[in-house]
């Protein structure tokens, strides 16, 4: 298998992620769960998705689609197209699956998966995140990581925007 087809074998349907995410639960592994857009890659994304790993065994990421990312943060995103975004989150040493889901919110996702641990950045307060009651009536646990300022995809494409009209 080439190292491509290893790193394309991570994406999969919301059945395929359930089957491999009992298998792990069954084997005892646990098994985190952390969704977003994940437009534009940059240390605040990674530092997170490594911490979130650090919480568990494996790392599940739910991807929002490009129609859902266009009704959350407007017509101009996603900046990338979802084959690129997929592929980068599968290309993380720290993520062992990427599962997409069309819905503004990985509320239906989480519940087909039914992950140990759900995560979100400290931008959300634990019991603002979506899926965090049906996770702990689970008997899983809900974690908020800390937030790291200075760095988010607005403030990204708003400098490329301001370099652009500097030209």
């Amino acid at each position: 298998m080439s190292f491509l087809s290893e790193i394309e074998a991570k994406i999969c349907t919301w059945e395929e992620a359930r089957e491999r995410i009992a298998g792990w639960q069954t084997a005892g592994q646990c098994v985190v769960f952390t969704n977003g857009c994940f437009d534009l890659l940059h240390y605040g994304h990674l530092h997170y998705l490594a911490q979130s790993r650090d919480l568990g065994d494996r790392l599940v990421i739910g991807l929002n689609a490009a129609e859902s990312v266009k009704r959350l943060k407007g017509a101009h995103r996603p900046i990338h197209d979802e084959a690129t975004r997929f592929l980068q989150m599968a290309s993380l040493a720290c993520v062992d699956l990427v599962v997409g889901f069309e819905e503004d919110t990985p509320l239906e996702l989480i519940q087909t998966l039914r992950p140990d641990v759900l995560v979100k950045g400290g931008d959300y307060q634990p019991e603002q995140i979506v899926g965090g009651g049906f996770v702990l009536a689970q008997g899983g646990k809900v974690i908020a990581l800390p937030y790291i300022s200075g760095y988010s995809t607005t403030s990204i494409e708003q400098k490329i925007l301001q370099q652009e009209r500097a030209l």
